[in-house]
């Protein structure tokens, strides 16, 4: 699947997701601290901007730096970026197991992605995109904070 596509379908999903917000919303609504759901929402932005810079170093041929941003924003490198908060600023303590389970695979995706295209394999990094949004897309689709 080109880049292109793949866009175009993680772009259709959300928007998917958008609409089911408008209608009855069937998501598991997840309580979290204020702190944390801040913390949350700025990780998210944050991980919506790496995704973007991934896919814009894929589209022009860079695939070796896109693994590295892949990796140190969004892998296994990334995890943690909240321990040294308050616990009420913490997200994942206070997020149900399965919550948190699709954001440990969403990083574990992200450093088998990172592993790719850190070699230079430009074709399986292109294949292995889906699974690099899958898991956000799994986690939006099922859990809503607000």
């Amino acid at each position: 699947m080109k880049i292109a596509q793949t866009f175009v379908l993680f772009t259709a999903l959300l928007a998917g997701v958008a609409g089911v917000a408008d209608a009855q919303d069937q998501r598991q609504s997840v309580q979290l601290p204020p702190a944390a759901q801040e913390s949350l929402r700025v990780e998210m932005l944050d991980n919506m901007l790496a995704i973007n810079g991934i896919l814009e170093l894929m589209a022009t041929g860079k695939t070796k730096e896109a693994g590295q941003l892949a990796e140190t924003a969004l892998g296994r490198s990334a995890q943690g970026k909240n321990r040294q908060k308050p616990f009420d600023a913490r997200p994942g303590p206070h997020m149900p197991p399965a919550m948190h389970d699709i954001g440990l695979d969403g990083h574990r995706a992200a450093s088998e992605f990172a592993k790719v295209a850190s070699a230079g394999d430009r074709e399986q990094a292109i294949a292995l995109l889906p699974k690099l949004t899958g898991a956000c897309v799994a986690c939006h689709y099922s859990y809503r904070t607000r």
